[in-house]
């Protein structure tokens, strides 16, 4: 295996991405941001996928950007190859937040700087209680970067945002779910399986998981469009789901819903 690579799986509907780059607790090296905007491609060019999660090796998510790239960039930061070398990364996790599909992070050991810009890229985190999430730019005596602050903000609202960007203010997994960052808490032996029980739906049927993405992307923006636009905006789709089920799709019944613990 490379010393650092993103490793891609597609099995059932679900699309896979893991980070390998365990001995750098996973940071972002070049390589592995090429890598994740070819999966991006790739998920985008296949209908046969109807959800992504994104996860890690090693126990921690993510550290963030490789720190050997980011101490090249700072030599001259304003020249092509520095904002080519930090485009690179940045763009690739703008590329999971584009993606046509519900996507889910695994969040376990750690999410910080780019790290956490990765997984917020993310519809929704999945994190271990003991998770540290943690903006880690201002410790490094840097600006966020990558629209660090707009993903915080519209995770956990604006006094999160000043709290974990400005003030340099970590948060668990655990405070991460009350606050809204986060969608739910696992073990970190559960995670990768309470993330397939939540994609489930949506990888048995990714045509319809994909136009719902697309709905809601217009639908919620930004900017946001009003309720009666919205009614519109959905009609058509709703039209075409219900000529997809058919007369006799009524006769069936869905399975019975099971909550998440």
């Amino acid at each position: 295996m490379n010393e650092s690579q993103a490793i891609v799986r597609i099995a059932d509907g679900v699309a896979r991405l893991t980070l390998a780059n365990p001995a750098r607790k996973n940071a972002i090296t070049l390589g592995m941001a090429g890598q994740m905007t070819e999966f991006c491609a790739r998920v985008h060019e296949d209908e046969s996928i109807g959800a992504v999660i994104v996860d890690a090796e090693g126990g921690y998510f993510c550290s963030g950007a490789d720190t050997r790239d980011l101490a090249a960039s700072s030599a001259d930061p304003a020249s092509p190859e520095a904002v080519a070398r930090t485009s690179a990364v940045y763009d690739s996790f703008t590329e999971i937040g584009r993606l046509p599909v519900p996507t889910v992070a695994l969040v376990a050991g750690g999410a910080v700087g780019a790290g956490l810009n990765l997984a917020l890229a993310a519809d929704l985190l999945i994190v271990t209680p003991d998770a540290v999430l943690d903006s880690g730019f201002l410790a490094r005596g840097i600006h966020p970067g990558g629209g660090h602050l707009m993903l915080l903000g519209r995770a956990a609202g604006y006094a999160s945002t000043i709290a974990m960007g400005a003030l340099g203010v970590p948060m668990s997994g655990a405070e991460a779910v009350r606050r809204g960052l986060a969608w739910a808490t696992a073990a970190p032996d559960d995670l990768l399986e309470t993330a397939m029980a939540l994609v489930a739906k949506a990888a048995a049927d990714p045509p319809l998981a994909r136009r719902v993405k697309h709905s809601a992307t217009l639908e919620l923006g930004p900017p946001a469009i009003g309720w009666a636009a919205a009614v519109e905006l959905e009609r058509g789709t709703q039209m075409w789901s219900l000529a997809r089920k058919g007369r006799a799709g009524w006769d069936r019944k869905p399975p019975k819903p099971q909550a998440l613990s």
